[in-house]
């Protein structure tokens, strides 16, 4: 389809800024958290991401659609996304083993997006001025009821969301008759993380966020899983009450992303809402332990306070981002605990860390003997 025969639309930013652009998706309106991700490969993933919800996606890359949809790629049940902005759209994808174009997929999710916009511009405007709302409508064009609109929307600070995406109800996934049993504290899980799991052979139940630590207990898990997910983690005492069970109990812990800066305030370490976050395929991270660096796939907002972890006598610093010198990674001293802020499942982006699910498996053998 040719942009002069898209519906005209815009995307208007809490500090007033406009942009003009042709709808993509369904025609609507729709406001979130706009933020960017640098990421060359992996649209689909990206906005199946349930750490996602809220927030508007910037994709850098150009050129997006060009591959299609696929089903074996979505990382949760439909985009998590409140919105889509990109440069150039097609429609036409080159993958032959592709089920559908990503404009129909779009439109069969409800999910609002806008084309045509330098997307290279607003990227180096939102990295100056920090992340902040915004809203894309396709369907009215009045600055002044755009604003009213935009107005309403929720700042990311402060904002629980990790229950709006969680499992309704707990559920199972590998073999019963493996060795390993873990428990999942689903925050917004990815599917590919629970892969991973279950390619090494572990036996997972799925709990829905609010669960107890009584609840997950009664199943004699033989870890705990804290995964990645939405929202501000300060906002989330029920997991950290949660969380502060578990390892008071001595239960091997692994966390990814969000799991990372809810351990860190169950150990009484603070975290803090960032200018713009990480969100890519290409982020530089040094694991302290081996003096190697990875490249790490990333997507937060929040991290978790450097000062703080230095102040700790219960935690210490594992990985760093060699970008900012970012929290990237953190162990409990005197307890089976350790979490990094990146995503070591991909998913897309490269498989540097892959080895993580091999140490908290490794962890977990060392606890039972």
């Amino acid at each position: 389809m040719k942009l002069s025969d898209r519906k005209k639309a815009v995307l208007l930013l809490e500090d007033g800024s406009m942009f003009e652009g042709f709808s993509i998706g369904k025609e609507g309106v729709s406001g979130g958290e706009i933020c960017f991700n640098t990421g060359m490969t992996g649209y689909q993933e990206i906005y199946t991401d349930p750490s996602y919800f809220g927030q508007i996606i910037v994709n850098t890359t150009a050129h997006i659609g060009n591959y299609g949809v696929h089903g074996d790629e979505d990382e949760s049940d439909f985009p998590k996304i409140q919105g889509l902005v990109v440069n150039d759209f097609t429609t036409d994808y080159s993958r032959n083993t592709a089920s559908d174009g990503l404009d129909q997929y779009l439109k069969h999710h409800n999910t609002v997006g806008i084309c045509g916009i330098d997307t290279r511009m607003l990227v180096k405007h939102i990295r100056s001025k920090g992340a902040m709302n915004a809203i894309i409508s396709s369907e009215n064009s009045d600055l002044d009821a755009l604003k009213e609109e935009l107005a309403k929307v929720p700042n990311m600070e402060s904002l629980e969301l990790a229950s709006k995406v969680t499992t309704k109800e707990a559920y199972d996934l590998g073999e019963e008759n493996t060795r390993l049993k873990i428990a999942v504290l689903d925050l917004g899980v990815k599917r590919s993380i629970l892969k991973n799991f279950v390619k090494r052979n572990c036996r997972l139940r799925v709990f829905p966020a609010r669960t107890g630590y009584g609840e997950m207990e009664a199943w004699k898990p033989d870890g705990y899983f804290l995964s990645n997910g939405p929202g501000d983690p300060a906002a989330m005492q029920y997991a950290v009450d949660t969380v502060k069970e578990i390892i008071d109990n001595n239960n091997p812990v692994f966390g990814i992303c969000l799991g990372n800066q809810i351990l860190a305030l169950a150990a009484g370490i603070d975290t803090y809402k960032m200018h713009h976050g990480h969100r890519g395929l290409n982020h530089p991270v040094k694991n302290l332990k081996t003096g190697k660096s990875e490249m790490t796939s990333q997507n937060h907002g929040f991290v978790v306070n450097p000062d703080s972890l230095k102040k700790s006598a219960v935690a210490e610093l594992t990985h760093i981002d060699l970008n900012d010198q970012t929290v990237e990674g953190l162990r409990l001293k005197d307890k089976p605990a350790f979490a990094v802020q990146y995503h070591p499942e991909s998913s897309p982006g490269p498989h540097d860390s892959t080895y993580l699910f091999d140490d908290f498996i490794e962890l977990i053998n060392q606890n039972q003997s």
